[in-house]
């Protein structure tokens, strides 16, 4: 098994994203259909990301994890109501970074890109600020192509949280699990799809939030967040017919990063198509924001391991014949969360596989370690949704957290499941949210 790979994954925190749009001319996205086009995804901590700060790999696992454990938080929170999905994201834990501009004097920013949220807002002036910030202010009187929102229009209704302000406006207001909140004005406007190269692509109209109070954690060098979510006022929706409601990712290997960037696909490029593909349903709930997939369980070296065996009890019996975990799938996450019934059986099943003796993690986050050496033998994980076998190398399902250790990148929470983005590396991952599925097509990442 090629374990040397595993010390080149440091998996993805953070990525500043930049645009490169398949096009010499301006684009209206509103106005093509199943446009495609590609996004660069810098790491958070490679030589020109914004939060590079010259951390060592095994820091930088460190903070990863930290924030992995923050990211699922959020989620436990969103997951009590589903009004508490619409009413609350996450700010400081996301892991992407999106370049993009808006308005007529296209005002260009940095923003946090979160397929956990559905609403797109930035940081407007004039604006209360309660925390350090490096990112610059959006001025709405300044652009030609800004408008408020009628609070009793169709629209305002649309956004989860808003609500009618004193003059009539739109407003709206999203909390965070850590009392950080942001509170302003729903308005339309246009968003550019930034390019260095080339020229942008435009998308009118687009519904977001003017953030005027804002307080707590949030990122230094981010402006606010970009919405990825399966919610009706999600970028990615918002976009609707003109991307043939599809995008894709591919998350590089580890220490790739100085050299490799990662990418994000649109429309017509967003399609995963060839043999290796393999398909699974997006599971239908009352919290459309979240992509759920039904997992059945897992294989570990050729070992069948059900979620729920035929004694099991569950509230997930309604899914079909066989008994699945709805869990999310969420490049935000880093490792990958499971009931701690389904956790224990993958663990004891890694246990008996590997024939070294465990050793403790160093970051003292993560249940099973093993000391790194030419006899080291990780078993091959296949993780088993609906209607789709998913084979996990060892890259995908262990981490490294110390110089010589290896850590099973899995951990117990009985109260959501996230198939997290270490499991995703080197998988080209694609959702169609027309036909409402997502595919995976095993890639090397590092080749464009």
């Amino acid at each position: 098994m090629a374990l040397v790979m595993i010390f080149h994954m440091l998996f993805s925190i953070a990525l500043a994203v930049t645009v490169s749009i398949m096009s010499p001319s301006p684009l209206s996205l509103a106005k093509s259909d199943n446009l495609g086009f590609s996004v660069d995804l810098i790491h958070r901590d490679s030589p020109v990301s914004p939060y590079n700060h010259s951390l060592t790999p095994f820091e930088c696992i460190g903070i990863a994890l930290r924030r992995s454990s923050n990211r699922v938080n959020y989620f436990k929170l969103a997951s009590l109501s589903a009004q508490a999905v619409s009413t609350e994201v996450i700010a400081r834990d996301g892991q992407y970074l999106m370049k993009m501009a808006i308005g007529s004097t296209k005002f260009s920013f940095l923003a946090i890109a979160d397929t956990g949220s559905d609403l797109t807002w930035i940081r407007c002036s004039p604006s209360t600020w309660c925390y350090k910030r490096k990112a610059p202010l959006f001025n709405p009187k300044r652009s030609l192509s800004y408008e408020v929102i009628p609070c009793n229009s169709k629209k305002c209704k649309s956004v989860p949280g808003s609500f009618c302000s004193r003059n009539g406006t739109c407003s709206y207001l999203v909390m965070y699990g850590d009392k950080s909140f942001s509170h302003g004005i729903v308005g339309t406007e246009t968003v550019l799809l930034d390019s260095s190269a080339r020229k942008p692509a435009s998308l009118p109209g687009i519904i977001f939030g003017c953030g005027y109070h804002n307080r707590g954690t949030f990122s230094e060098s981010a402006s606010g967040i970009v919405g990825l979510g399966g919610g009706e006022v999600s970028l990615v929706s918002q976009m609707g017919s003109s991307i043939g409601g599809k995008f894709s990712y591919c998350l590089v290997p580890l220490l790739s990063q100085n050299t490799y960037s990662s990418r994000m696909h649109f429309g017509a490029k967003a399609k995963v198509v060839g043999k290796q593909v393999t398909t699974t349903p997006i599971i239908p709930t009352s919290m459309k924001t979240f992509y759920f997939l039904g997992l059945e369980g897992f294989s570990v070296a050729g070992r069948r391991l059900e979620i729920y065996d035929s004694s099991s009890s569950s509230p997930t019996d309604t899914f079909g014949a066989f008994k699945k975990l709805p869990i999310i799938i969420d490049s935000g996450t880093t490792l990958t969360y499971l009931p701690s019934n389904a956790f224990t059986k993958l663990e004891l099943a890694v246990r008996e596989a590997v024939k070294s003796r465990p050793i403790g993690d160093p970051q003292n986050r993560l249940k099973l370690c093993y000391r790194y050496n030419k006899t080291l033998a990780l078993p091959i994980i296949v993780a088993h949704f609906t209607g789709a076998n998913l084979t996990l190398n060892p890259m995908n399902t262990f981490l490294p957290t110390g110089p010589g250790v290896l850590c099973l990148a899995f951990l117990p929470d009985d109260n959501v499941a996230i198939f997290g983005s270490v499991a995703q590396m080197n998988f080209l991952v694609g959702y169609d949210l027309a036909k409402k599925t997502v595919s995976f097509k095993p890639t090397d990442c590092t080749k464009k």
